[in-house]
């Protein structure tokens, strides 16, 4: 299969917005002041084990769909340098 240019830039796009994105809730999740993500004795709650689980599997997507954009992106590069 191949991806568009087009594709392929909002691929990698989309990856490195997707870690951008959770890095920064990790950080504000862990800072957690209001007592959502810790109790009181500083233990994690099951909140902050639901959050932390959906951020790890966003790192996880985005770092494959970044990688298949990357990809995309390196094929129309060589696939130009091929054509000159």
């Amino acid at each position: 299969m191949k991806l568009s240019r087009r594709s392929s830039w909002f691929l990698l796009a989309f990856g490195a917005w997707s870690w951008v994105i959770w890095v920064t809730f990790v950080k504000n999740l862990w800072k957690d002041g209001s007592g959502l993500a810790f109790d009181d004795a500083g233990d994690p709650t099951a909140y902050f084990w639901v959050h932390l689980t959906l951020a790890v599997t966003s790192f996880l997507l985005g770092t494959a769909v970044g990688v298949l954009g990357l990809r995309g992106v390196r094929a129309h590069r060589t696939g130009a340098a091929r054509q000159r």
